[in-house]
């Protein structure tokens, strides 16, 4: 991904986020009966898709020093205020991701590339070096092992597609949306041994994901924000970025890319223990996930190592004209 075009990113992404007082917006939001639960569906195919409500607010990022297998990058807490936005019920299925990378599946390709009705083409995924479910399951489960830049693409292609836009959540949005109001380690409470009715992990999902939404959803209906398969967001990792966050209350927050690696990813997975699946845990991405990969340059899709990554998507409430939409994806994404 182009240096420059990430750095323009993360400008608009801010001028965006910030561009209406957040009361305003939220008052607006509050009085309006459409922000609610809605299901999507993806035109010519059979394929729907549940999007659960996120109200705006405040809350602290990060973990407290007394919690329980805190790490440094966990801190110092800092209050952070969101806008509302719609996040998927559950982790992108399977057969949700499949439309987007394999042409046969939709109805509504060009070759290798879907064109919506501005003429706007999406390249679709080369084909894996190897099957990227390792096994684990396809229909009604996870998709994983996909790039960020690819799980990007997934959220344009999938805009043009609906007409409304989707798009990763950032670190923020996140952990706010997983914690549901709580303050706690996990969004239910402190204690690893309820984990078993919230989540699956190392020590009851057998070494492989499982299908979505089998255990109990957190306060706001979101399944598998714990474990399962970790979760990709918008930002670049960095060890300091609670630490620099200034502000006594900082606004839609988010650490802008300036290189590939390492990002950070959310939700810790079926291969982690219980203190990796808390809610302010933070993971690094790591160019090891791609060590199997022959390829020279290797693959802009698909990691080889990471079969325990996926992803979800989120639709911020306030509209964005098509001409900001546009701008943000020719920042965030080369083409």
């Amino acid at each position: 991904m182009n240096l420059r075009r990430m750095k323009l990113a993360g400008a608009f992404i801010g001028a965006w986020a910030l561009s209406m007082p957040f009361a305003n917006a939220q008052e607006a939001f509050d009085e309006s009966s459409a922000f609610e639960t809605y299901v999507d569906s993806i035109p010519g195919t059979g394929i729907s898709f549940k999007m659960v409500p996120i109200p705006g607010g405040e809350f602290m990022i990060g973990s407290p020093e007394a919690e329980a297998n805190r790490k440094e990058d966990e801190g110092p807490q800092k209050k952070v205020k969101l806008e509302p936005f719609w996040m998927l019920e559950v982790e992108v299925p399977f057969e949700m991701y499949e439309i987007f990378r394999d042409k046969t599946k939709d109805l509504m390709s060009n070759g290798e590339t879907y064109v919506s009705e501005s003429g706007d083409p999406i390249t679709r995924p080369s084909p894996p070096y190897e099957d990227p479910t390792f096994g684990m399951g396809k229909y009604g489960y996870p998709a994983a092992s996909m790039t960020q830049y690819a799980a990007l693409s997934f959220c344009k292609w999938l805009s043009n597609r609906t007409g409304k836009f989707y798009r990763l959540p950032t670190e923020a949005e996140w952990e706010y949306a997983c914690r549901a109001g709580s303050n706690t380690a996990y969004s239910y409470g402190d204690d690893p041994e309820q984990l078993e009715e919230y989540a699956w992990y190392y020590d009851n999902a057998d070494d492989a994901y499982q299908k979505v939404a089998q255990k109990k959803p957190n306060a706001w209906g979101l399944y598998d924000m714990h474990g399962n398969v970790a979760e990709w967001t918008l930002d670049q990792y960095d060890a300091e970025f609670y630490a620099n966050l200034k502000k006594e209350i900082n606004e839609n927050p988010w650490r802008l890319p300036t290189s590939l690696h390492p990002r950070t990813v959310k939700g810790g997975s079926y291969y982690d223990d219980p203190e990796d699946l808390r809610s302010a845990k933070r993971t690094e991405s790591s160019m090891s996930w791609k060590r199997r990969d022959p390829q020279i340059p290797k693959s802009f899709w698909w990691n080889t190592d990471s079969p325990f990554v996926g992803f979800r998507i989120i639709r911020p409430a306030k509209d964005m004209s098509k001409e900001e939409i546009a701008k943000f994806w020719s920042s965030v994404l080369d083409e």
